[in-house]
């Protein structure tokens, strides 16, 4: 990755992020499908102007590369690829290996029963060389595991390691480098504020040290709120990430201005609601207090990751406006959310310009 270190960013038009962010760390969104082909030209318009990062939000996860046993189907991800190398970007490869989007038949023998051990391993190198592999010297980086540790900190007991073990994670990165020895290798999960996971994290990371497994970066989902998390423990998790000497990436972020039931912050992708108009309070537009509430919780976020941007390398939007966030869906169908910089009319919101703000004042 080229080095990014502090500095003011006032370049000549302070107005787009990757110019204002320059000195500090790349600044990326993710793309769908449709505007990867071209479908959403305005939205492009925004990613050229703005970004310089991409991750596929979900054109390179195992159901969509490698939907069968035998067949891969790379057309979208190569042209998620071609974008990226056409605006000489980083690109973000994501991801790998999951317990979500995964499909059944990864798991499973030939009479429906788990498979063993050597068998999922064995898939899980051919997948991660197949992949990771076409895109050698291309894709920068890649979440290789992503949401493996529960909250409490254990490890995830998800059908990869109860076959494999709890050296599924090793493997995996271990894969991933022999694919591509020059990309950048990150494990990525949500909620790495609550100092339990953040602990358990942090267990993961030196183990795979000790055993000399490359991992070069943390990815902290922003799957973040009004109120959550506290800023002092992000800022502890930074901390604790960066002592370890690998770098942070803030992923996926967006902000979630709507209510949800007994919530905790978890973004997990199973969570489901019966929809309720009390959880969907803005239908039409945010209002314009909303807005302010928004645009001072994205500040305070982006103070703090300039305050630790000689470690925090990447910070990466969940989508590049409202209309298309998958918050709009998740974890209650059919609402309306507001957790981005760009709005539905892809115009910037009142926290684009606090965000900038950040930087400028």
């Amino acid at each position: 990755m080229i080095s990014m270190g502090i500095g003011a960013a006032c370049g000549q038009r302070p107005e787009r992020l990757k110019d204002v962010f320059k000195d500090a760390f790349w600044v990326g969104t993710a793309l769908n499908a449709g505007q990867v082909a071209g479908e959403d030209p305005r939205a492009v318009e925004i990613v050229d102007m703005h970004f310089n990062s991409i991750t596929p939000e979900n054109i390179l996860k195992w159901e969509a590369v490698h939907p069968e046993p035998g067949r891969y189907d790379f057309e979208v991800a190569d042209a998620f690829v071609a974008f990226g190398e056409k605006r000489d970007m980083f690109m973000v490869g994501h991801t790998l290996v999951w317990h979500s989007q995964t499909p059944r038949w990864v798991f499973r023998d030939a009479s429906g029963n788990l498979a063993d051990r050597e068998t999922l391993l064995a898939r899980m190198r051919e997948h991660i060389m197949t992949v990771t592999g076409r895109y050698r010297g291309r894709i920068h980086g890649w979440d290789v595991v992503n949401e493996a540790v529960e909250e409490d900190g254990s490890p995830r007991n998800s059908l990869w390691r109860q076959i494999i073990g709890d050296d599924y994670i090793q493997k995996a990165f271990e894969y991933a480098h022999e694919a591509d020895p020059g990309a950048e290798l990150y494990y990525n999960d949500y909620t790495l504020w609550k100092p339990d996971k953040v602990a358990g994290v942090v267990r993961l990371v030196r183990d795979l040290q000790s055993k000399g497994v490359r991992i070069d970066a943390v990815g902290m989902q922003g799957h973040w709120g009004m109120d959550y998390p506290p800023l002092d423990e992000a800022e502890a998790a930074i901390r604790a990430f960066s002592e370890l000497g690998v770098r942070v990436m803030v992923t996926e972020l967006d902000v979630n201005v709507l209510p949800n039931p007994d919530w905790t912050g978890i973004a997990d992708v199973a969570a489901n609601y019966q929809f309720d108009t009390k959880y969907n309070p803005y239908p039409e537009a945010l209002s314009d207090s909303m807005h302010q509430e928004l645009a001072g919780r994205y500040a305070d976020f982006f103070r703090l990751f300039m305050k630790y941007n000689e470690v925090i390398s990447r910070v990466t939007f969940w989508g590049v406006h409202d209309g298309q966030s998958w918050l709009n869906h998740w974890p209650i169908r059919g609402r309306t959310n507001y957790p981005l910089l760009f709005d539905r009319d892809l115009q910037p919101k009142p926290a684009f310009h606090e965000v900038i703000g950040t930087v400028r004042k």
